[in-house]
């Protein structure tokens, strides 16, 4: 039996089941559940950062999961959290003209 404790998607246990084994979990409450979260989140930017061009777009989705529970925790839907970041790029910018900051004269 593997003992592993981390935040796992909605649909695992049922998917363990599937492949005739016997999943053991519970429900984190809420104060768990956010730290798990920002666990998650970590994990699922490491393991971008590792993936090839190939993956990349899987982790990358599997990024935003882990930022729209996120958001949900914090009791912000999907499009406020769009308005926040577009109301961000409108007033400071995005990252597409790629500009690396060196300091000041």
């Amino acid at each position: 039996m593997t003992n592993t404790s981390k935040l796992v998607r909605d649909r695992i246990p049922e998917i363990i089941r599937s492949h005739g084994e016997d999943p053991t979990y519970y429900t984190a409450d809420p104060a768990e559940y956010r730290n798990r979260l920002r666990t998650k989140l970590t994990e699922e930017v490491t393991e971008f950062l590792a993936a090839t061009d190939d993956d990349a777009p899987d982790e990358l989705a599997d990024i935003l999961e882990v930022v729209y529970a996120l958001a949900a925790d914090l009791n912000l839907t999907e499009p406020q959290l769009d308005k926040i970041r577009h109301d961000k790029a409108t007033t400071k910018g995005a990252f597409a003209d790629r500009i690396i900051w060196t300091g000041v004269r």
